[in-house]
């Protein structure tokens, strides 16, 4: 832990000293102007409303994605006519650029559930493919004990599967919910929806208002970093939840 802190200050000081070293903030700001701007917009009530909004957009789109990804994952492990159906639209949403689909989600839905279609968009794939690939990973020599034993369809998901997919489904989440972050906010800035950090960092952007831009990344920084350790925490609490039934 403290090897960690160490690290961190380490890169604070050298984030400093750049800024320093340039001498222009619409240029670099420091970590001191950026925790200074920080501050001060905290104690606002358009900045909880602005973080708040978007927190929700992205989590929400997350969460779709999520019950949409392990839930035809799982049928798709099961049929395979499905996987086959399902391949050709998860490789096309994989490689088609963000950008496009922001364009194509403002002219037919508005900014207003930009970032929350979006988020679903890039974190689905991810979710997806890593059901596949934890669900195929179940023990085939416990599989047959099952089937010879005629163990119940629920007593081989909380025996079999679960255990299998869950090292997949967290390494899944952990980086679904990165990508999630950085596109939904990238969304947000190309579409600017009212009340989103997307379009706060535009306005810095438009206003050459450095200390505001590195404020707000601090905020996505901190954001996807308690998104991810809250989320894999109840992931892992649900998990053993479940085996102990």
């Amino acid at each position: 832990m403290k090897c960690k802190a160490l690290i961190i200050f380490l890169w604070l000081a050298a984030w400093q000293a750049a800024a320093w070293a340039v001498g222009r903030s619409v240029i670099l700001v420091g970590p001191l102007e950026a925790g200074e701007t920080l501050l001060r917009m905290a104690v606002t009530a358009e900045f909880w409303r602005t973080a708040t909004l978007t927190a929700a957009r992205i989590g929400g789109g997350f969460l779709l994605a999520f019950c949409a990804g392990v839930g035809l994952g799982a049928a798709a492990r099961r049929w395979q006519l499905l996987q086959d159906i399902l391949a050709p639209a998860v490789s096309a949403v994989k490689s088609v650029p963000v950008a496009c689909f922001v364009i194509l989600v403002l002219v037919w839905l508005g900014s207003g559930r930009l970032t929350l279609v979006i988020v679903f968009l890039i974190a689905f794939p991810v979710l997806y493919l890593q059901t596949l690939e934890g669900l195929g990973r179940a023990d085939g020599q416990l599989l047959e004990m099952a089937q010879v034993f005629c163990m119940k369809p629920w007593s081989r998901v909380r025996g079999i599967y679960l255990p299998a997919l869950l090292p997949s489904l967290e390494s899944g989440c952990s980086l679904a919910l990165g990508l999630s972050w950085k596109s939904g906010v990238a969304a947000e800035v190309i579409g600017t929806p009212l009340h989103s950090i997307g379009q706060e960092l535009y306005f810095a952007k438009i206003y050459l208002e450095m200390d505001r831009l590195f404020a707000w990344t601090l905020v996505i920084l901190a954001g996807s970093f308690l998104f991810e350790r809250g989320f894999l925490w109840l992931l892992r609490r649900c998990a053993r939840a479940l085996e102990g039934t």
